[in-house]
């Protein structure tokens, strides 16, 4: 039995949905009741709730609010309304693949059951969405205990941004490892980088560990590399946003440096993600849209300026990593190795 996380942050009840405020961890831990999709969208947004695989659910959750909102029309402007909402939501996070795969897929289900009733159609999306949410954490178990073959008796992992509980439905990508690695060997320890410039690592990472009475120290992101020469992080696991057909892979700004890193000292790179972060649509990481954030996350911490007023900002969410920079894919299916060309070909194949 795997080590379950008692960390739902989505969670759809009834025709309600669930979500944990992430942007007050570690200060407040609340949870919001969300039954509208507009609000949902928000929150995505927002990032009240962030993680590839929880903004997906998320999404998918956003459909079936909006069918029960739609509900009472005929069933052609059902789904035009329906189909406008899931655009809506969908823009929502633009580099996140999961968010898109996630709704695409309800709003698809709903289309096979066109021959029935809209109420009857409303009531199959939200138990389709269910089942999404509950398939999550079946498929980030079997990735933690995929990827928990490769960690070391004693290892200590360094992460990047938060890959847990709280980015998934309840178990974790990259925390999904450590947890599967964490229950057959009680000597795995954390590293958890702080996640400059929303802090991840240092809210939540180190929360969610914390609460689950896993081993974990704060660094700052700028200390990797002392570490790695000391000897003293063994491997490197992290999440991702979007891995293209090459096995290039987006995920929080400051993943390729890590890398950079990593490949300098010898330290094995793994990304943990599901198979559906995986867009097969595109060749390289090049053809990866990344989002441009609010400048105030680089000049302001916890509301205060922490910089010279009027000082020039960029700040991209994401940068992407090279394949060839990435020791393993590790996947509900299994780990896959370079070339990745050829991996993620296969495994979809199957």
């Amino acid at each position: 039995m795997a080590l379950q996380s008692k960390i739902r942050p989505v969670e759809l009840v009834g025709q309600t949905v669930f979500l944990i405020d992430q942007t007050l961890i570690p200060y407040e831990y609340k949870k919001i009741e969300i039954d509208n999709y507009k609000d949902i969208a928000a929150a995505i947004k927002d990032m009240l709730v962030r993680g590839a695989p929880a903004i997906g659910i998320s999404g998918a959750h956003g459909v079936a609010l909006a069918a029960k909102e739609f509900q009472n029309l005929e069933k052609k402007e059902f789904f035009a309304n329906l189909k406008n909402a899931c655009d809506y939501l969908i823009s929502q996070r633009p580099t996140a693949v999961n968010l898109e795969w996630a709704v695409k897929k309800v709003y698809n289900y709903a289309l096979s059951n066109e021959d029935k009733d809209v109420s009857e159609i409303v009531g199959k999306i939200f138990e389709f969405a269910k089942k999404l949410e509950l398939e999550d954490i079946e498929i980030n178990i079997k990735i933690g205990d995929n990827g928990a073959a490769i960690v070391p008796k004693g290892a200590t992992i360094l992460t990047h941004c938060n890959a847990g509980a709280l980015a998934t439905c309840g178990y974790g990508t990259a925390l999904g490892v450590v947890r599967s690695a964490f229950e057959k060997d009680k000597t795995v320890q954390v590293f958890a980088d702080e996640t400059r410039p929303r802090q991840q690592g240092a809210r939540l990472t180190t929360w969610e560990l914390v609460e689950d009475g896993i081993p974990v120290t704060l660094i700052t992101d700028g200390m990797s590399g002392y570490f790695m020469k000391k000897g003293m992080i063994d491997l490197v696991v992290v999440g991702a946003d979007r891995i293209a057909a090459n096995g290039d892979a987006a995920n929080k700004i400051g993943t390729y440096n890590l890398a950079l890193v990593a490949k300098a000292h010898n330290v094995p790179f793994y990304i943990a993600a599901p198979l559906s972060t995986i867009d097969t649509s595109i060749k390289t990481g090049d053809e990866i849209v990344i989002e441009e954030r609010s400048h105030e996350e680089v000049t302001h911490i916890n509301g205060k300026t922490v910089c010279a007023k009027g000082v020039k900002v960029i700040n991209p969410g994401f940068d992407v990593t090279p394949n060839e920079l990435i020791a393993g894919i590790i996947t509900e299916k299994g780990i896959l190795r370079p070339d990745y060309n050829e991996s993620i070909k296969k495994v979809f194949e199957e």
